[in-house]
């Protein structure tokens, strides 16, 4: 009987979050999706358009890390419904408004908003699934994001003839009538239904302390905790620049079509989804055969392998894309010959996809790896406190992948701004490499009893 009420709790728990969390991503990434459709309407350049998504992503970062500091102090479901209706009634007014300063306010809005939504998520998989297969549902959750990525710029498309004050306004509120159902439908923990909760106590000592306690001041200066958040910057500023930005590198530098450049959102998006499950499963396995020890960690073979791989399809993407998106022959589009009249498309526009789908599976994997990994090095008191700094960390990537990305791009080209974003992707990669076998034990390292 119990078996059954966490099984159908579980499957209804996590179902809320997935789809909330959908909507949740959906509406932090409309603009970026509306946004060929907004230049059309209203007059704004490169530093204009920076403005706007650095002004979600600054917010973004200050409300990620203040709730998950304080992830432990309140209550799960209240702040993850919450945030979806505050997404949702500001981008209700955002699809009302006209003018560059009002846009970027709102988008400011939007931001402390969606700050709410994943360390919630954090925090009741933790409580729900067993330890084993925290990383495999964490990477699952998160591809919630590369759902709605992926149909993102389809649906945009898709309501252009309604016009993107319409696609904003009804995303909106579809936003707000779920989060009056999330908050129904989510729960803390198994004890707030008469189920036994799943993770243990942690054991006494002497005097009544934690064993696995850990002053804030030991966990701060852990090595690892930098290391891992100064990686999690860069891959996850990457990762933001191909996706606010590839779509217009792809029709202002590339001379693709609106089509194609939204086709290749979408296929990142879909790579992006595939990538992430991989990552929590095969890690998942890793860990199983090998364990968690002080020094390295199972998971990072995997993490630096799919680095590798942005750093790759980064640099394919920049060279071997040319303005004409019928030109035959060179290596990399005769290689897709044989398949590109099957789905209807030229070699190179083939290529692109592939590209996308590459870059997408190789990015979102290690997100989702670094958000696990920084949960499960760090003192089970100060887990929601790991969290949010290396998620803050990834959010000041996102910033600057903005305005100062944007910038590069007006002042050079888009194709020295990928180019900066690619150099700083394999120096990374190459750093981490060597730090690989460090100490991953975050805070006081217990002392075995004999």
């Amino acid at each position: 009987m119990a078996e059954k009420g966490y099984g159908y709790y579980r499957t209804v728990i996590f179902t809320a979050m997935f789809v909330g969390y959908t909507l949740y991503y959906f509406n932090r990434k409309t603009f970026s999706f509306v946004m060929p459709s907004i230049i059309k309407e209203i007059e704004m350049d490169k530093d204009d358009l920076g403005l706007i998504t650095s002004s979600q992503s600054a917010a973004y970062a200050i409300s990620k890390f203040i709730s998950g500091v304080l992830s432990d102090q309140i209550s799960a479901r209240w702040l993850f419904s919450s945030g979806l209706l505050l997404v949702g009634i500001v981008n209700v007014f955002f699809s009302r408004s006209s003018t560059v300063a009002i846009f970027s306010l709102l988008w400011f809005f939007n931001g402390l908003a969606q700050g709410f939504g994943w360390p919630p998520c954090g925090k009741v998989l933790r409580k729900w699934f067993e330890p084993s297969q925290f990383g495999t549902w964490w990477a699952v959750l998160s591809t919630s994001m590369n759902l709605a990525g992926s149909l993102g710029p389809i649906i945009a498309t898709m309501t252009s003839s309604y016009s993107w004050r319409s696609t904003l306004a009804v995303s909106g509120l579809i936003c707000v009538g779920a989060a009056f159902l999330c908050l129904i439908l989510i729960q803390n923990e198994p004890a707030d239904v008469g189920l036994s909760n799943i993770e243990p106590e942690p054991k006494k000592e002497k005097e009544g302390s934690a064993t696995d306690d850990s002053t804030l001041k030991e966990f701060l200066f852990s090595p690892y905790l930098w290391i891992l958040s100064g990686a999690y910057l860069v891959v996850f500023g990457v990762k933001t620049c191909c996706t606010d930005w590839g779509q217009l590198f792809l029709i202002q530098d590339k001379g693709q079509s609106a089509l194609v450049g939204s086709s290749y959102m979408s296929a990142l998006e879909v790579g992006g989804l595939v990538g992430s499950i991989a990552a929590g499963y095969l890690s998942d396995r890793a860990v199983a055969r090998a364990g968690l020890t002080i020094y390295g960690n199972p998971r990072h073979g995997l993490l630096i392998s799919m680095m590798t791989g942005m750093a790759v399809s980064m640099y394919l993407f920049r060279i071997a894309v040319t303005s004409d998106s019928s030109k035959e022959g060179g290596f990399w589009t005769v290689a897709l010959h044989p398949f590109a009249a099957v789905f209807g498309l030229s070699e190179q526009e083939l290529w692109i996809l592939t590209l996308g789908a590459i870059f997408g599976f190789s990015s979102y994997g290690p997100i989702a790896l670094f958000g696990v990994i920084a949960n499960e090095s760090a003192p089970a008191n100060l887990c929601g406190t790991s969290h949010a700094i290396v998620a803050l960390s990834a959010n000041i990537g996102g910033f600057l992948a903005g305005l100062p990305f944007s910038t590069i791009a007006k002042y050079y080209s888009w194709d020295i701004a990928f180019w900066v974003a690619e150099v700083t992707c394999v120096i990374t990669t190459i750093v981490f490499f060597l730090c690989r076998n460090i100490c991953t034990k975050m805070g006081r390292i217990p002392i075995k009893e004999d």
